[in-house]
């Protein structure tokens, strides 16, 4: 039987009066591109911290690839590699000295040529003698997903990866990532962008107040939870929104709608309360609008 790359049951952790998880039972499975989202707060980067090993938690398992974070911590480090949110680095070293030194952290010698593959696909080559001090904050990101992939470890954590990097570069941090989980490696994501989380994940996790609230394929949230909208520019705003529309900005009003026979019966009462309709959009549902709905439902 396969072990899963990530097994969490009832993990619970609180500092003080806060709780920051309050039993959290999660599986992810080898190969899988899963993502991990909720509001600030809701206790993802506590979950990845105890991953990690950096946080204990209070109670419960965790485990990478079958490994005790606590009990086997120096084999479930080894086969994870974490991508934090913020930018940490030393100022001290050159791109490539830092990938060495990383890889020394695991007992790794002699991987200039995986380094100089990682520096390639992240399109870092150019800036392999650069001091870290001279990086952009885009190229200083890209250095910490170089860092975390020095030991090829099977499974990926990317915490928030392509916050303040601009659109080239998040572009080809992507499609570097694909790669490696075409390889085979689990990549665990969490994110703001929910457009990239509806790309990429083939399943999704919600956590809410130290809690997973959803968990299902992409697809089946985006069934479930979020429905089609209909949007009108019309000359008697009033007149829609007596309708049950929303005002959305600019003379728009938005409907909700589950099946398109609904579209012809909004239409038909636009006509009918004189609303004028000059112009209409088609909207279909996204991950932004089962996020909103799941987080209001609990």
């Amino acid at each position: 039987m396969t072990v899963p790359a990530i097994r969490i049951a009832s993990v619970t952790k609180s500092y003080g009066a806060l709780k920051a998880l309050g039993g959290v039972d999660l599986e992810i499975g080898q190969g899988e591109f899963f993502g991990l989202l909720g509001p600030n707060g809701a206790g993802k980067t506590t979950l990845i911290s105890a991953l990690a090993g950096l946080v204990r938690p209070d109670g419960g398992v965790l485990e990478v690839m079958g490994h005790d974070v606590v009990r086997d911590y120096r084999n479930a480090r080894r086969n994870l590699g974490v991508v934090p949110q913020e930018l940490v680095f030393d100022p001290f070293f050159t791109v490539r000295e830092l990938l060495r030194i990383q890889s020394g952290y695991f007992g790794i010698r002699g991987n200039d040529d995986w380094i100089d593959e990682i520096l390639a696909s992240l399109d870092l080559t150019a800036k392999a003698s650069s001091n870290m001090r001279s990086l952009s904050g885009g190229m200083k990101r890209r250095v910490l997903v170089a860092q975390a992939l020095v030991h090829r470890p099977p499974v990926i954590v990317l915490d928030e990866p392509t916050a303040g990097v601009d659109v080239e570069l998040r572009q080809g941090l992507w499609q570097f990532v694909r790669k490696l989980n075409r390889d085979g490696h689990t990549i665990v994501l969490t994110t703001h962008y929910l457009e990239e989380a509806e790309t990429l994940c083939g399943r999704i996790a919600m956590l809410k107040a130290g809690k997973v609230v959803a968990l299902d394929t992409t697809d089946n949230l985006l069934r479930r939870f979020a429905t089609h909208s209909l949007r009108v520019k019309v000359g008697q705003p009033a007149a829609a929104l007596a309708l049950g529309g929303v005002e959305v900005d600019g003379g728009w009003v938005e409907f909700a709608f589950d099946s398109f026979a609904e579209v012809e019966q909004v239409l038909a009462r636009l006509r009918e309360a004189g609303a004028g309709v000059m112009e209409m959009q088609l909207g279909e549902p996204d991950l932004e609008r089962v996020f909103i709905e799941v987080m209001h439902r609990v």
